[in-house]
């Protein structure tokens, strides 16, 4: 299986921090976030990596490089401007072949171990959920006792940025710039959406206030 690094986004919340440097290249514990998701991958089986890149883009292609420094493979998507997540996903499917794949936002830090992902038989998407922390405490997604996700519901949970794909999501797609949201909900409307719940370590990156908070306990 293949999987793709968001790593395009500007990272508006980020400033002044990524004036300079790509919201992905930012440290905590003293590697760059981008970093922990690579070795993850690799640890869990799956080498061949497909890297989005806008903003400041050349840096994360040098920081990186060809992948062989982590013992993976890396291929580069470079954006002109950002496409947003699921235009992002549409202009690398060339890249990442007929099969499902994952993906995984690069400023999410984690201990979820990839190896477990799945997409079930009749699903086009299946969505990693996690309890929802205090910046978002009315959630995304409903996960049903079914293991399907809805887009309506009571006790939502908030979507963890990791999740595996069918080709087939995107199909519809033309180029250019398309979130992800609303063709996650068209599937679930459709019951084409599974998901589980993780109960893990899980940190959104979204400000610097949680960047200095993962370093001082990435650090300890």
């Amino acid at each position: 299986m293949k999987a793709m690094i968001l790593a395009a986004g500007r990272g508006e919340r980020m400033r002044p921090l990524t004036d300079r440097c790509p919201k992905p290249l930012l440290k905590a514990g003293g590697k760059s976030l981008i970093e922990y998701h690579i070795e993850a991958l690799k640890q869990a089986g799956i080498t061949d990596l497909v890297i989005n890149h806008a903003h400041l883009g050349e840096q994360i292609v040098e920081a990186l490089g060809d992948g062989s420094k982590y013992d993976v493979t890396i291929t580069y998507s470079a954006e002109a401007e950002a496409l947003e997540t699921a235009g992002g996903i549409h202009q690398a499917l060339p890249l990442l072949g007929d099969d499902p794949f994952l993906v995984v936002n690069a400023d999410v830090w984690t201990d979820f171990n990839f190896a477990k992902l799945s997409l079930p038989e009749e699903s086009l998407a299946h969505l990693i959920m996690v309890p929802n922390p205090l910046h978002n405490p009315t959630g995304d997604f409903m996960l049903a006792q079914d293991g399907l996700v809805r887009s309506n519901g009571v006790q939502k949970l908030t979507f963890a940025g990791i999740g595996i794909y069918s080709p087939v999501l995107f199909a519809s797609l033309g180029s250019g710039k398309a979130p992800l949201a609303p063709l996650l909900r068209e599937a679930m409307d459709k019951g084409k959406v599974s998901g589980e719940l993780y109960s893990g370590k899980w940190v959104d990156i979204g400000s610097p206030e949680r960047l200095m908070q993962l370093d001082a306990k990435l650090r300890k």
